[in-house]
């Protein structure tokens, strides 16, 4: 009888360190994957301000956008790191923004063909794919992380150690999400 209470004891001590160890494993994972989007809103927000001085030559009177864009930007970028709800309707409102500056930019044919003007939406666009991309995989290593914080038995082992659900990665509104659309092609003179 002892061998059998030892044999239970030690099983489940063997159990708590797998279960432990997933955490960690899954935990860490998480924090890779909130890197990753947290470069790519670093290298998104480093080039708003070229898109910025881009656009203010062609369109100066059009300050209300411009400065928008540039509240928006520095709104993100004043947010902690781990704060991902806030950071996401950050993002968010710095998106809509960028995609207004888009807009206006329809308006002045000599901006649509700057070559510079032209660089500055490819690279936002590449880097608008790579965040889908890196929201995509930190919302799956959420998901993986919150199902063992949730999940039974694996719960006890997480109670146990402050292992606790993390936030998705969401806009807040659906259409925030929306890319703008990049017309790559030069206006006709």
């Amino acid at each position: 009888m002892l061998w059998i209470i030892l044999a239970v004891v030690v099983l489940t001590v063997v159990y708590a360190i797998v279960v432990f160890n997933s955490l960690v494993h899954t935990r860490q994972m998480a924090n890779e994957a909130w890197s990753g989007i947290d470069v790519q809103l670093k290298r998104r927000s480093d080039l708003v301000p070229n898109l910025v001085d881009s656009v203010k030559g062609y369109a100066a009177h059009e300050r209300s956008v411009l400065e928008d864009v540039t509240q928006k930007r520095g709104a993100a970028r004043a947010l902690p790191q781990g704060n991902v709800a806030a950071r996401a309707q950050a993002e968010g409102a710095l998106s809509a923004a960028l995609g207004r500056l888009f807009a206006l930019a329809e308006n002045y044919p000599d901006l649509k063909a700057s070559a510079n003007f032209l660089a500055l939406q490819q690279q936002l666009s590449a880097l608008e794919d790579e965040l889908q991309m890196a929201r995509r995989y930190y919302n799956g290593a959420v998901r993986n992380l919150n199902v063992l914080v949730q999940s039974f038995p694996s719960n006890l082992i997480a109670g146990l150690f402050d292992f606790g659900p993390r936030e998705y990665f969401e806009l807040s509104d659906a259409g925030e999400g929306a890319v703008p659309r990049v017309d790559l092609a030069p206006a006709p003179r």
